[in-house]
């Protein structure tokens, strides 16, 4: 017998099969958590199809679910990269979970990787029932897909930078608190459900600044009206990710 044949080899897994793994594992607790159940997949449900069958908003001419169905879209990804993450994450990091995780053979920038990848599979999820719920109610969407994935990235992007921001900062109970209601003011005020008209001229300048407000009227635009590709709203989303990315990755505690 060859000496060292079967001597164990310690060491890492390969990089990416790491980030695979840790992945699989954030979008599993993601979608056994109730809490983010709520969040990422009830509540845009709800909306989409309570405004689309009952006449509570002005939506303006047309099916309601014309100009829903975009906004409810720029919802669910705020719901999961934004509100879901930034809540889990501060939790993980007041429990210390990421303390530990940061002393594995996982590099930081692996795991916000992987956490990266576990909002963009449960953004995929989303996306899918969402669509298949708007189509049964009517939807008729129209404009490039490509702007529209364009979009969900770099509104994904910004948003999981302010989450990062926010979980990194703040003590876990204050995240928890501060993520709900600026999810909650976001869904008044940032066109999702309510036409940013409603809010005079001033405040449609100053709403449309929001990220929120950027994605929803992007998505709007290609999809309800056949837009061509929405660059005002894309340049919004860009300097959101930039600025939120850069702040998270230079204040983020991980203890």
């Amino acid at each position: 017998m060859t000496v060292g044949t079967y001597t164990p080899k310690p060491g890492a897994a390969p990089l990416p099969r790491m980030i695979a793994a840790q992945a699989a594992l954030e979008t599993r607790m993601l979608l056994r958590n109730g809490e983010q159940l709520l969040l990422t997949v009830v509540i845009p449900t709800l909306l989409l199809v309570l405004f689309s069958a009952v006449d509570i908003v002005d939506t303006g001419k047309g099916k309601a679910v014309d100009f829903l169905a975009p906004g409810v879209l720029a919802l669910a990804v705020m719901s999961t990269a934004f509100t879901g993450q930034a809540i889990a994450t501060g939790f993980e990091r007041r429990y210390g979970v990421l303390k530990r995780l940061a002393s594995s053979p996982l590099p930081r920038w692996g795991l916000m990787a992987a956490k990266t990848v576990s909002v963009l599979v449960t953004e995929v999820l989303q996306v899918a029932l969402l669509t298949v719920i708007a189509f049964a109610l009517g939807w008729s969407p129209h404009g490039n897909p490509a702007a529209v994935l364009l979009l969900l990235l770099l509104g994904t992007a910004a948003f999981s930078g302010l989450g990062l921001l926010m979980a990194g900062t703040l003590r876990a109970e204050a995240t928890l608190a501060a993520a709900n209601l600026v999810f909650l003011l976001l869904l008044v005020g940032g066109g999702v459900i309510v036409p940013l008209e409603k809010f005079g001229a001033t405040g449609q300048h100053v709403l449309g600044l929001l990220p929120i407000s950027a994605l929803s009227d992007g998505l709007r635009d290609v999809l309800q009206h056949g837009s061509g590709t929405p660059w005002a709203d894309l340049g919004i989303l860009a300097v959101w990710a930039v600025a939120a990315l850069a702040a998270a990755g230079r204040f983020f505690r991980w203890e």
